[in-house]
């Protein structure tokens, strides 16, 4: 990676944000690099800048102006934060509905272009068109997953809030659906991160209850494992989001009879690989569980060409 970017060049693309400092220094670089990526790719594209707050102030008083965002409005309008027609069609297409009980920030995903979200359709948006597509490019991925892919969904639990799965409000970024050709079905549940890092969480105490009754059904973690995530952690979206994938074959519809969960993230994003290495370590059973870089999936040719090269240049400072 280049020399660490001066405040002063941070200051002039509107790219200094104390959020971006975080515990470890090399991590606080790379999402200030990031961020100011994006707001290089804005500008080169000739995109006006956005501001914090995403939305206009109702009393009229002026916002900050931010590199990483796009106007609002103009944002909705344009759909300037997806990059290709399909990817722009799946997340109308998704933002047109509501899951119940979903939470859903509708700003980011619009205007934020460090939006994990927004790349999440970006990355997948493609797939979600052609489900012959998306079927050859997660057996490329992941050569293990049986079945053939029947859906494609964004931001996407099988039941928010439903104590049959895991009683939470966690939810995948996205979904493949998978036939299994007998009546039931496996599915492929993807975390995307981009700008994020590995911030502790406390599950929610009074359903913990859950959570851990879950993990021990599944038998995938080692003897006392859950006892490092069961309090406070960096590691607790991830066990959270992997429970409610092992929740679905406990499901009493025996619905769901196979399932992985996946985490992709930028290979730079050493937090976030960290993190991911650190939670493997947790399971006697790794099936269930994968990681995968954002270029190991451009890497593996199941993208077309086009989105590919695109992907690349937005997300991947060189």
């Amino acid at each position: 990676m280049d020399a660490a970017l001066s405040r002063q060049v941070l200051e002039a693309a509107h790219c200094w944000e104390a959020e971006d400092q975080v515990r470890r220094p090399a991590v606080t670089e790379f999402r200030r690099r990031l961020r100011y990526h994006q707001a290089q790719w804005r500008e080169a594209n000739g995109h006006p800048i956005g501001s914090q707050p995403i939305a206009p102030r109702p009393d009229g008083k002026p916002a900050r102006p931010v590199g990483s965002r796009l106007p609002l409005d103009y944002a909705r309008a344009t759909g300037a934060n997806f990059l290709t027609a399909d990817a722009l069609e799946a997340a109308r297409a998704r933002t047109s509905v509501t899951e119940p009980h979903q939470s859903f920030d509708h700003q980011r995903l619009w205007a934020d272009l460090l939006s994990s979200a927004a790349m999440a359709f970006n990355l997948f948006g493609d797939l979600a068109a052609d489900l012959e597509l998306a079927d050859r490019a997660v057996h490329r991925w992941w050569p293990d997953a049986p079945g053939t892919v029947e859906q494609v969904r964004f931001a996407h639990s099988p039941g928010r809030l439903d104590p049959a799965y895991l009683n939470s409000l966690r939810a995948f970024d996205v979904a493949f659906v998978l036939d299994l050709g007998d009546g039931t079905r496996g599915i492929v549940g993807v975390d995307t991160n981009y700008h994020e890092w590995a911030k502790p969480e406390t599950p929610k105490p009074s359903n913990l209850w859950r959570y851990l009754e879950v993990a021990e059904r599944s038998g995938v973690f080692g003897p006392g494992s859950t006892d490092a995530v069961k309090g406070r952690s960096a590691l607790a979206e991830m066990w959270l989001e992997h429970l409610l994938l092992l929740s679905m074959p406990q499901h009493v519809s025996g619905t769901w009879r196979w399932g992985r969960y996946v985490v992709v993230h930028p290979a730079g994003n050493t937090e976030v690989a960290d993190a991911c290495a650190r939670y493997r370590a947790l399971l006697a059973d790794q099936s269930t569980f994968a990681s995968t870089t954002v270029e190991g999936l451009l890497d593996a040719a199941a993208l077309p060409t086009p989105t590919v090269r695109t992907l690349r240049d937005r997300y991947l400072p060189g």
